[in-house]
């Protein structure tokens, strides 16, 4: 009994460690939405220039996820977690003293690249740690950090507009907040049970015999059902981030000086997307039977339904605005949580950060080729509410695909064959 309560007291120990460490890490990404209006003035570039440079970072991110997913089946996630969040700490600060486009593109693609070391590490030691039984609550509990790392990014950047703080600040402060969490991730996370002399979990380790690289990414590639889902998660990702990053410029550049109260509305963006993070995980799990497709669906389809809202509302106040920009975040990240939990279902636990990194990476390849088109579409018709028409697309687009997914209502190994 006792060895139990330990074990499970160090389960949760692990969990609630890798996820305050995710919910700093965004502050060396997200805050890039709220210095692009300024980045545009000071260097006289355009929207579309700005976009370019989201988009090679998140290429970055895709590239880096393509690759450290695997390593992360191979080598100690909780190192890898460590010096993603160092380095990105370096680059964002690098960023701040840079005055020419050329190099601050430069730099935001390496900080993508270092941002990736930490998603798929941190879901292959939640993996290591937590049964089949618990995923979705684990996983739901850990895609919501990665929301609330979107709210307190938004909260620190909001306070620093207010402020009238300069676009450099906005990549030098909030990063110092992700400094101190890897440090205290990495005191305090190991990477598996055995690493402090508790058993590993027998079913997987039993599972996990090694694979050499080769044979792993040619098991994730060669599952249809897999590479459709990370197809959708491809759309929702690039929906999600038309959202995170050109809301903040939406309403920045609506003379928001008069009634910066307001502006406090967009904060309730990120908080709906954590919210929903951990609702999207339970209710793939109790209420649908483990059915992930038939949760992103309804996230998606209602996430098009509120964006098409807030595209007919000319402005935005405190309460409206407010209930408006929590349930586009509710509904667009929500469905997250469920596709995380198909990386699991659909491989085995042997490939289970490959998986997650290669749905990673399609995220984000996705999110990378919509912000110059998001940038170019501002450009030409001269209004940023232009871009949540182009939302409202791809989440319908992001429903299509999800359901062409066979996945049957059992709890594992959902699809014939697996």
């Amino acid at each position: 009994m006792k060895r139990t309560k330990t074990y499970r007291a160090q389960q949760w120990r692990m969990l609630l460690g890798t996820m305050f460490c995710y919910l700093f890490f965004y502050m060396g990404r997200h805050n890039f939405g709220w210095a692009a209006k300024e980045i545009t003035e000071d260097l006289h570039i355009s929207y579309s220039q700005v976009g370019w440079i989201n988009f090679s970072m998140l290429m970055g991110y895709a590239i880096g996820q393509l690759i450290n997913g695997n390593l992360a089946d191979h080598y100690s996630p909780r190192k890898m977690v460590l010096w993603g969040g160092l380095a990105s700490v370096a680059a964002n600060f690098a960023i701040s003293f840079s005055h020419s486009y050329s190099m601050i593109m430069l730099l935001w693609t390496l900080n993508g690249y270092f941002q990736s070391l930490a998603w798929a590490p941190g879901s292959r030691i939640i993996s290591n740690w937590w049964s089949e039984d618990e995923r979705g609550r684990a996983f739901g509990l850990y895609t919501m950090a990665a929301g609330f790392s979107t709210v307190l990014t938004f909260l620190c950047s909001i306070m620093m507009v207010h402020q009238h703080a300069s676009w450099q600040l906005l990549f030098r402060l909030p990063v110092l907040f992700l400094l101190v969490a890897v440090i205290v991730f990495y005191l305090v996370v190991r990477d598996q049970p055995s690493d402090i002399g508790l058993p590993n979990l027998i079913r997987e380790m039993e599972k996990a015999t090694k694979a050499n690289w080769k044979e792993t990414y040619r098991h994730v590639f060669r599952n249809r059902e897999f590479m459709m889902a990370s197809l959708a998660m491809g759309f929702e990702n690039m929906a999600r981030y038309g959202l995170i990053t050109w809301v903040p410029v939406h309403y920045l550049g609506s003379n928001w000086q008069q009634n910066p109260q307001n502006l406090w509305a967009i904060l309730l963006l990120p908080v709906g997307m954590a919210i929903g993070a951990l609702f999207f995980g339970t209710i793939s799990d109790q209420l649908l039977n483990y059915n992930r497709p038939a949760a992103i669906r309804i996230g998606m389809l209602a996430s098009a339904v509120v964006t098409l809202m807030i595209c007919f509302s000319p402005t935005i106040n405190l309460i409206a605005g407010g209930v408006l920009m929590f349930t586009a975040g509710f509904f667009v990240y929500g469905p997250q949580s469920a596709f995380w939990l198909m990386s699991p279902d659909l491989l085995t636990e042997k490939y289970i950060g490959t998986g997650v990194g290669i749905m990673n990476m399609s995220a984000y390849v996705f999110a990378a080729i919509g912000d110059p088109l998001w940038g170019y579409l501002i450009d030409k018709t001269g209004r940023t509410s232009s871009v949540f028409g182009a939302v409202i697309i791809i989440c319908l687009l992001c429903a299509a695909t999800i359901s062409r997914i066979r996945y049957k209502d059992q709890k594992r190994y959902p699809v014939a064959g697996i």
